[in-house]
């Protein structure tokens, strides 16, 4: 059964084309124009996945997010002209799992579009203990983490840290999303310190730390664990 995609945008002409690329993939794709729309088909239909504009009548994208991520952990790819960085991290705070600007590349939405349906397929099966990413290995049983077979010695702290970000392998995670994780709310706008944890991480597991083929950066926006290196 091919994955069902649910489309939300009120440019008719997007609509069109992206279900006609996207049908053409072999996706099931349903179009709706309207926030209330959005949230009402998520419901009823249970789409795989949406794509989501933030500037839609009656509610926008923002609240379809907020809305949607009460009760469902669908993934979102936000899809919109909206560039402002304060506008992603809204996005993203709100439960969107990644964030394109139009004008946008069909073949990286697709990319994106397969990166977020492997992630949730991992969350759909049971919490397995081990995580491998090429050369780089996760065992959640045992807190054990291993680089080419070799054990690496990691603080609580960073392994918390490797385990949130594998753990979202292929999804945006913001500064704000991080810190909270780990450090608890009272520390969500000390950025500093992720940033100082996350450069002592790349240090151990990035084959050269100076160009992370792992731990990825998202300029002002926050981190991306590449699953697909090794």
């Amino acid at each position: 059964m091919s994955p069902r995609l649910l489309v939300v945008d009120d440019e008719p002409q997007i609509g069109r084309m992206l279900r006609t690329v996207l049908t053409a993939h072999g996706y099931t794709v349903q179009v709706v124009n309207d926030g209330q729309a959005a949230v009402e088909t998520v419901a009823t239909w249970r789409p795989d996945l949406v794509i989501l504009d933030l500037g839609l009548p009656g509610l926008d994208g923002f609240e379809v997010s907020k809305r949607v991520r009460e009760w469902s952990q669908v993934p979102i790819i936000v899809l919109t002209v909206r560039d402002a960085e304060q506008d992603k991290v809204k996005a993203l705070d709100l439960g969107a799992d990644d964030y394109l600007t139009k004008p946008f590349g069909t073949d990286e939405l697709l990319a994106r579009i397969r990166v977020a349906l492997r992630h949730a397929a991992r969350l759909q099966r049971a919490e397995e203990p081990l995580l491998q990413f090429g050369e780089l290995q996760i065992d959640r049983g045992r807190r054990l983490v291993t680089l080419r077979g070799q054990e690496v010695r990691l603080t609580p702290t960073e392994y918390d840290l490797l385990v949130l970000l594998a753990g979202n392998a292929g999804k945006v995670l913001t500064h704000r999303t991080i810190l909270r994780a780990i450090w608890g709310p009272a520390s969500e706008q000390d950025v500093p310190t992720l940033r100082v944890f996350v450069t002592q991480l790349r240090r151990k597991i990035e084959p050269d730390p100076a160009h992370p083929i792992y731990i990825g950066t998202e300029p002002g926006v926050g981190y991306r664990f590449h699953p697909g290196t090794g």
